[in-house]
């Protein structure tokens, strides 16, 4: 059962929490941060249960990950110091296994999970954008965080090519992307993605140890 964390002066977001059936506090376990797309914003956290990772939980009673699913208020953007002082919250309030932190997100959400990590990729262990778009220019920061990266051949809200420019970045860097297209999807591709378990299987092979600081960035002047 997800349980609401409501607004805190003190936090930038209120999020649903999900913790595992056995979660104990002398345990270290997975974490990962779920943001939602345009239509969560808002002021009522039962809404981010309409779509995406939190839609899934409450019924999926060995779900083995902690899951943080913050809600963007309206009329804002996903900010990238809040989303990352609200990371610093749950890792103190939570037994976070510190190299299991995995970032996702949907549309707006994932568009915001491109950016996050880019910026702080010794953050994550692993990244999952659905259906979101990024900046190939900054995606080599993210070569050597493990991309696994979703879309809908038929989406015509963010068209496939945002993510295919994503993915063809990282790998002209080297990067380490898996890219799976739902050939009959449109937009809400999230669906065929978090009800695949060889997601969450391939998480929790990623592992934050193994990050290493990017020796260079390379310039991709060929994507203009």
């Amino acid at each position: 059962m997800q349980k609401e964390m409501n607004f805190d002066p003190n936090l930038p977001y209120s999020y649903l929490l999900h913790l595992p059936e056995d979660y104990v506090s002398a345990e270290k376990w997975p974490v990962i941060i779920y943001l939602h797309g345009v239509g969560g914003k808002g002021n009522y956290l039962q809404t981010l249960k309409a779509h995406g990772l939190p839609e899934i939980l409450d019924n999926w009673q060995d779900f083995p990950f902690i899951v943080i699913s913050p809600q963007c208020p309206p009329d804002q953007e996903w900010s990238l110091p809040s989303l990352s002082a609200l990371l610093d919250h749950v890792t103190q309030e939570y037994n976070i296994d510190d190299d299991k932190v995995y970032l996702t997100g949907i549309g707006e959400g994932a568009a915001a999970a491109w950016r996050w990590a880019a910026k702080e990729p010794e953050r994550f262990a692993a990244l999952a954008p659905v259906c979101g778009p990024g900046n190939p220019h900054e995606v080599c920061k993210l070569r050597d965080v493990p991309v696994w990266t979703f879309h809908g051949a038929m989406d015509r809200i963010v068209p496939i090519s945002e993510t295919q420019s994503m993915v063809l970045a990282l790998k002209l860097c080297g990067g380490n992307v898996n890219f799976t297209i739902y050939p009959e999807a449109g937009h809400d591709s999230w669906s065929h993605a978090y009800s695949d378990p060889d997601l969450y299987s391939w998480l929790l092979d990623q592992d934050r140890s193994n990050y290493s600081e990017p020796a260079f960035d390379p310039v991709l002047e060929d994507l203009d």
